[in-house]
């Protein structure tokens, strides 16, 4: 018997099965297609209630479904997003006329998601610093998500800036953490969107940041590796580089924009069709010129570069919607514009609304926006 014929395949580790890589790579392409981006509406019951307090509206369930229905039946929605991911209650839920949420999503061509983690524990010999949960049973929970209709989730972990943090023993968990619920998803048939977050709290020079976004993902991409994650069928979910909410310093878009691709160029491997950036507390109009201005660089970007955006597209929606059936037009009308402004900023083509008095302006930033 020849040498040749003795030959056999050679056995290539990958967390997503074959039968399933064509499928998670369609859908992560679709999620990141040009000009369209992620509804981030996967609050917890409790955050969305600080949210609803805001307008002075009770936290029930029935106000939750109707703030989403609101936004989901907004006419033209497809035009901007391509994706939204939920929260486990909305997941199931339906509009008045008793059809799915899930359901009118698809009609429209949006591609549903769902939030696995299960929140934040703290890191016991640490400064505070937090891993997230939800491993133990995940593989049974995507089996039911996918069977609910969802097609991609989602998975946070945060990290803080400080003198002494994020520390070495936080990085390894939260990058080992994210592997690993990527491996899961994939293997049940989900597109992980991985969200390693640097937050924006904090004192730090935009520098800093730089440095500390670089070391945190140069973590996640090489867990990823190791646990063997397909990545042509993933997406990345992380913060901007900026300076600290309480540094005193105002960077530029062009300025992030430089600073944030440099550090995904350094960190993160072109085969991750999209980066679909968090808005992290700046404000409607920071967020839309800021993914704007990256995406205008003269610079090599091998991933299309997004939005999956929460506060900076759904604060003057819920204001203007303020929990009044009457106002759902206006709801829905603000909600668009700012799905609009950011559907050209993922084109580069975003200018600015110049309007002042439209609260796009607004601070929305949240100290210790754990949710």
């Amino acid at each position: 018997m020849s040498q040749e014929s003795k030959k056999t395949e050679f056995f290539v580790a990958c967390a997503a099965p074959k039968n399933l890589q064509g499928e998670l790579v369609k859908t992560a392409k679709a999620i990141a297609s040009p000009g369209k981006g992620i509804l981030a509406a996967d609050e917890s019951t409790g955050t969305i209630g600080k949210k609803f307090e805001g307008i002075g509206l009770e936290n029930t369930e029935e106000n939750r479904r109707a703030y989403r229905e609101m936004l989901f039946t907004s006419s033209g929605i497809e035009n901007y997003i391509s994706g939204v991911i939920l929260y486990e209650e909305t997941l199931y839920q339906k509009t008045t006329d008793g059809t799915p949420f899930v359901e009118i999503l698809k009609k429209k061509g949006i591609i549903p998601g769902i939030k696995v983690d299960l929140g934040l524990k703290e890191i016991p010999g640490t400064q505070g610093e937090f891993v997230t949960q939800g491993l133990t049973d995940l593989d049974v929970r995507c089996k039911k998500y996918v069977q609910a209709g969802a097609k991609f989730a989602k998975w946070r972990a945060v990290y803080k800036i400080g003198e002494t943090t994020p520390s070495q023993l936080a990085i390894q968990l939260q990058a080992e953490s994210l592997a690993r619920y990527a491996a899961i998803c994939q293997a049940n048939g989900l597109v992980p969107i991985v969200e390693p977050e640097v937050m924006i709290d904090g004192t730090h020079t935009i520098d800093k940041c730089a440095y500390i976004s670089e070391v945190v993902w140069a973590h996640v991409a090489k867990a990823l590796n190791d646990n063997h994650v397909f990545l042509e069928g993933s997406l990345l979910k992380p913060n901007m580089v900026v300076p600290g909410s309480d540094s005193g310093i105002k960077a530029t878009p062009h300025e992030i924009a430089s600073y944030t691709v440099r550090s995904l160029q350094r960190t993160i491997p072109a085969a991750i069709p999209g980066i679909m950036f968090l808005s992290g507390g700046q404000t409607e109009e920071e967020a839309s010129l800021n993914l704007s201005a990256m995406n205008a660089l003269k610079a090599v970007r091998p991933w299309q570069l997004s939005f999956s955006y929460g506060r900076a597209l759904q604060a003057s929606a819920m204001k203007a919607w303020k929990g009044d059936k009457a106002n759902v037009e206006a709801g829905q009308k603000a909600f668009l514009v700012r799905a609009k402004a950011n559907s050209e900023a993922q084109l580069g083509k975003y200018g600015g609304s110049g309007d002042a008095s439209s609260g796009a302006a607004e601070s929305l930033f949240e100290k210790d926006y754990y949710y």
